[in-house]
């Protein structure tokens, strides 16, 4: 059986590069994907413990596919809240693995005469080391404790890409963030599933010997719904959202999404969040804060 998987493991991949082309294109994102390549061309350091490897050419599309969706959703939250009255903007990368995004929003906010002051967060010392060498400024901290780190500062945005799917208690770190912060907003993107479950997916294949760090553990799967009552119960109310599925609809390849299902997720889900604590207040029992 082994054998048999390995033999078309290649076609399996081909296909679902395939399918994330023709995804991007039919959402017009291939002049931006193709932007974003011109300012970073590698990306193979992306993360820490997980690698560029496997059927060549598809982790790269996955990934340039993914940053192209979250940057499209960044630049249209940032217009969404901002619009043309501030030409400088404090943002704050929570879970930052790289320094990649804020890169490519410092490049892309030249264009629009945008001056961009950044600082990544990060529980892994690699990816914050990796970031200060690329001149960004970058803490090393875990993201329940952010707001300690950086008291004073007026966070005009906080971005977390991929980052609450890992944490062990979601709830308590957003509420932390609508009580502590002084920023009104946060874009956050996270895994697209049709119906929520629990990560842990190295348990599920068996793998209970290997250690494994949060970069590549998700602890909760939710699909859009209940990461939307999550997100009321916690202290903030959504404002715009978009879903980002790796496979293309009523095209010839829309019928991929069940594989990306059996292998992957169907895609991502994004969200332009606004402080709003009078859901959140009515719980009683929230740690001190």
């Amino acid at each position: 059986m082994t054998a048999i998987k390995q033999l078309f493991r290649p076609y399996l991949y081909k296909l679902l590069t395939m399918s994330l082309s023709a995804s991007n294109s039919k959402k017009k994102r291939t002049s931006l994907k193709k932007r974003l390549e011109e300012i970073i061309p590698d990306i193979t350091g992306q993360y820490t413990n997980i690698k560029f490897d496997g059927v060549k050419g598809f982790r790269s599309m996955k990934t340039r596919s993914l940053h192209t969706f979250q940057m499209s959703f960044l630049i249209k939250s940032i217009k969404d809240i901002f619009g043309q009255q501030k030409r400088s903007l404090n943002i704050v990368d929570i879970g930052d693995s790289s320094g990649n995004h804020l890169i490519y929003l410092n490049s892309l906010a030249k264009d629009q005469n945008l001056e961009i002051r950044s600082i990544s967060v990060n529980l892994d010392k690699q990816a914050v080391d990796k970031i200060s060498k690329k001149g960004l400024e970058a803490i090393c901290c875990r993201a329940e404790e952010v707001h300690k780190r950086i008291p004073g500062l007026e966070v005009d945005l906080f971005m977390s890409f991929e980052m609450v799917e890992h944490l062990l208690d979601p709830a308590s770190f957003m509420r932390s963030m609508a009580k502590n912060s002084n920023s009104n907003h946060m874009v956050i993107t996270v895994p697209y599933v049709k119906n929520s479950r629990v990560g842990l997916h190295h348990l599920r294949a068996g793998d209970k010997n290997r250690k494994v760090y949060a970069e590549e553990c998700h602890i909760f799967e939710l699909s859009p719904e209940d990461w939307n009552l999550l997100f009321e119960f916690s202290g903030w109310k959504v404002v715009i959202c978009e879903r980002f599925t790796q496979y293309p609809k009523w095209h010839i390849l829309s019928w991929t999404k069940f594989l990306w299902r059996k292998f992957d997720f169907d895609g991502f889900y994004g969200v332009l969040l606004e402080k709003d604590t009078a859901v959140s207040d009515n719980y009683m029992d929230w740690p001190e804060e």
